[in-house]
């Protein structure tokens, strides 16, 4: 199928074919057309599926931009991280709409600022529970001309206790709305809680695709670690542990060693968690020790390695672990560290000592991430920085990598050769007409 099969609107075709949005994907292709006729629709989509666009697309055909100060759609999310990475992504397809305001409202950013940001009307909210719920209570959000009700990954909601929050939340909501519930598992708990705010649902259950995941278990060793990198030389790989106290540990001992490492985990600040994973991205990094936080709605590219240094615990998190390596059509390797007392699972144990170490080296990126002070708002673009780097201080293209542009500032990430020269030049260039400040992340 194609987007103009059930999509009328040619501005929407045509943003969607400059985004690379060629042809629907299956979730899409079997829930925008029920979501158009304005049913409710549980479905069972995992990370990657293309959810958001599922859900994005019909609530922005259906925006009515004059009516800014009447919140049309609320979209849940159970974290921060997906909440912002949907927001954004909403904006990128609403692109060909002028004046959409699409306002994300988590914790970790002061709560004035998004009363203040309330007050000038907003059309579509993207929040966690918590936040949302707060701003409710204090009577700084109205949802009483909501249209659709979205729950994203609603299982990881129910998972993180969010029950109660949701269920108060859905009280401030108009009886007679859309709601739209997608989930990863369509367990009892799931089936249930759709029965009680859903009417006359359609569901929708996508056939996974086989994995192209190797899976590898190994007995757990104190070198154990090290050993693996050392063998699968990964470009991009993430660790993952059970608690925030054993990410630091990882942390600073691959630090020690000399490996570009960072972790991410619930005692950072937003701020830190963003900087954390641009250069993660951006492959200024090349390891990124992470709590779960990190196993579902990140937009965090496929890996070359995921290894857990502890089991999680259940199959459903082992599986969202995993996922973030294999995606893309590409081949991923998952290989995960069992210790004595979790040897009852029925797995074939490899000794980690057969594999074969050259000779041990540091890990340091390939690439080095430089911030520039300007951005959408200063009308600057991806362009405008290649032009400067390649035009003014004659960088070879192929030493610059990814390049994003936020609405305060950029990031251009360069190869770690060319990077302090780079850094040196660029402080004295000009982009779009004017120097602007620049700094390295470290």
């Amino acid at each position: 199928m194609n987007f103009s099969d059930f999509i009328a609107n040619n501005d929407m075709i045509k943003n969607l074919d400059n985004l690379g949005y060629k042809n629907p994907t299956p979730i899409q292709e079997k829930t925008i057309p029920s979501i158009l006729k304005k049913q409710d629709v549980l479905a069972k989509a995992k990370t990657g599926s293309g959810k958001t666009a599922a859900f994005g697309l019909p609530l922005i055909l259906e925006l009515d931009v004059k009516k800014r100060y009447e919140t049309s759609a609320i979209i849940l999310a159970p974290t921060r991280e997906l909440a912002d990475q949907v927001a954004k992504e909403l904006r990128r397809l609403a692109a060909f709409v002028e004046n959409t305001k699409i306002l994300t409202l988590c914790g970790g950013t002061p709560m004035r600022g998004q009363i203040q940001s309330m007050k000038h009307g907003v059309h579509i909210v993207v929040g966690t529970p918590g936040r949302v719920l707060a701003l409710l209570k204090k009577e700084a959000l109205n949802l009483e001309y909501i249209k659709t009700l979205v729950l994203d990954e609603a299982d990881r909601m129910l998972d993180m206790g969010f029950f109660e929050d949701i269920e108060q939340i859905i009280n401030f909501t108009p009886k007679k709305r859309q709601t739209l519930l997608f989930s990863a598992t369509f367990d009892d708990k799931i089936l249930e809680f759709s029965k009680s705010i859903q009417n006359d649902r359609v569901e929708v259950e996508i056939e996974e695709e086989t994995s192209s995941i190797k899976e590898r278990f190994f007995k757990f060793s104190d070198e154990g670690l090290e050993i693996a990198v050392q063998h699968f030389k990964p470009e991009t790989c993430i660790i993952f542990c059970n608690t925030k106290i054993k990410c630091k540990e990882i942390e600073a001992r691959l630090q020690d060693k000399n490996y570009d490492a960072l972790s991410i985990h619930s005692d950072l600040e937003q701020i830190d968690r963003d900087e954390t994973l641009l250069e993660f991205t951006h492959k200024s990094c090349t390891f990124l020790i992470a709590t779960d936080v990190a196993a579902r709605g990140l937009d965090i590219p496929s890996v070359d390695l995921v290894i857990n240094y502890d089991l999680p615990k259940g199959q459903e998190v082992y599986t969202h672990r995993i996922g973030r390596t294999g995606r893309m059509d590409k081949e991923g390797l998952a290989i995960s560290f069992v210790r004595g007392y979790e040897e009852y699972i029925d797995v074939q144990l490899e000794d980690i000592n057969s594999l074969h170490v050259d000779s041990p080296r540091s890990y340091k990126a390939k690439m080095i991430t430089l911030c520039i002070e300007g951005g959408k708002r200063d009308k600057i673009r991806a362009g405008d920085i290649l032009g400067a780097l390649i035009k003014e201080i004659r960088l070879d293209g192929k030493h610059i990598g990814k390049i994003t542009i936020n609405r305060k500032d950029s990031y251009v990430s360069i190869n770690s050769e060319f990077a302090q020269e780079t850094f040196e030049k660029l402080k004295k260039s000009k982009i779009k007409g004017r120097t602007l400040r620049v700094w390295m992340l470290s």
